[in-house]
């Protein structure tokens, strides 16, 4: 039996091994986002190839998030028995599988189902890799965080842009089998990289979290966070799945590699977010989600303007404000949960992509009817509610000296 986690000392590591370590959960975090929101840009071309609406095309980025959700618990239960890098590496690589199956799709359908595989190994990579960042780094695992954030960032962005450059140039079938051929090569990096886990410890036979998980959902300040996250990620997939339709329509009349182009404006969103934790810090959770959406309401009506300049502007102000939401919402899960902090942080992500499932999905019927307009309110409106959610249900605590902060959710 393994030993408890907080009575194995750490080994010390080595400047390059931590380096090596360090990359592999870069890593990690690039790959378990790469291929997840890749499709967005290529949806008007997915549509005209199978020859249905936005709103069932849309249904390609929806059925991944939906697995996401549904999947994530059950990813960080097993690897609480199996260890960390057991089910990160074998994810990893079957991760690239149903990426690479996907360009053989002949009809909606068949994509839709290699779709919620990508969707559901997933969290065996990004959920598990936050618990192994919080068990082995001892000494700047802040700065870890970091730098697996950025990971996801990057993974996020490039999996987009990648996947819309090669589909301009070649067919959308081979932007599914650069994906996965990349997944396979990190797959590769995380398996010879990682380090198994020395403070991992094992999960008791017997152990259900299902009464905890009870329990946080009868806590009121919970359920509101938890709808805060669906509402954070429904406005994210609202936007950024039906632009694309908005900017492939005159006037603008973007082909796919210039929508996949659009997606720059999440670095600015990443450049901007970490000093987020100092505004929470500063202000307080409620303040952070009232700046935030305000900005995000903002910078969605901005997209209205007929200038591509004025849209990227609003997508970028919107991007950054879903970004801090996040960092409140996930934060204030850690500050007002008393046990069982890790459910807590799983049904958080449960929500949240539960939320990216509906905003990627729901919208469609507003855009068939009243096109990027109506979707707009629809975007502005839920905003509306999260802040109005948070300043109800959320009020401010005290500090806690040394309460452990939640896990980072990624939002890309």
């Amino acid at each position: 039996m393994s030993s408890p986690a907080h009575l194995t000392p750490p080994m010390p590591h080595k400047t390059g091994d931590s380096r090596t370590r360090t990359a592999a959960v870069v890593c990690a975090g690039f790959c378990a986002f790469l291929g997840l929101f890749a499709p967005q840009p290529l949806l008007p071309m997915l549509g005209a190839a199978f020859g249905v609406s936005a709103a069932a095309v849309s249904l390609v980025v929806t059925v991944s998030t939906m697995a996401v959700a549904i999947a994530a618990p059950l990813a960080g239960m097993i690897a609480d028995r199996l260890g960390r890098k057991r089910v990160m590496v074998p994810a990893a690589f079957l991760l690239a599988v149903p990426t690479v199956l996907a360009a053989t799709s002949h009809s909606l359908g068949q994509l839709l189902f290699w779709r919620f595989l990508q969707g559901a190994l997933t969290p065996g990579i990004f959920a598990v890799t936050i618990a192994y960042i919080n068990e082995e780094w001892v000494e700047g695992a802040g700065r870890t965080v970091a730098a697996y954030v950025t990971g996801t960032v990057l993974g996020g962005f490039s999996g987009r842009m990648l996947a819309g450059v090669v589909a301009a140039h070649t067919s959308w079938r081979w932007a599914f089998v650069m994906l996965g051929a990349l997944n396979a090569l990190g797959a590769v990096a995380i398996w010879r990289w990682l380090p198994p886990g020395r403070r991992f410890a094992r999960a008791r036979r017997g152990s259900s979290p299902v009464g905890p998980m009870l329990r946080h959902l009868k806590n009121p300040r919970l359920l509101a966070t938890y709808a805060v996250g669906f509402c954070v990620m429904f406005t994210m997939l609202a936007a950024f799945t039906y632009v694309n339709f908005y900017l492939a329509a005159p006037p603008f009349r973007l082909g796919t590699e210039a929508l996949a182009m659009i997606f720059v404006v999440y670095l600015v969103g990443a450049v901007i977010t970490p000093f987020a934790g100092r505004l929470i810090d500063r202000l307080g959770h409620r303040a952070a989600v009232l700046i935030a959406f305000s900005g995000g309401i903002a910078g969605i009506s901005l997209t209205l303007v007929h200038s591509l300049p004025a849209v990227m502007t609003g997508l970028a102000v919107c991007s950054t404000g879903v970004f801090i939401a996040n960092s409140a919402g996930s934060s204030y899960v850690g500050v007002v949960t008393h046990e069982a902090r890790a459910a807590a942080v799983g049904l958080y992500v449960t929500f949240y992509y539960t939320g990216g499932s509906f905003g990627s999905a729901l919208p469609g019927g507003f855009w068939s009817r009243g096109g990027w307009p109506a979707c707009v309110a629809l975007i502005a409106a839920v905003q509306l509610l999260t802040i109005a959610m948070a300043l109800f249900f959320w009020r401010p605590l005290p500090k806690v000296v040394g309460a452990p902060a939640a896990a980072v959710i990624a939002v890309e």
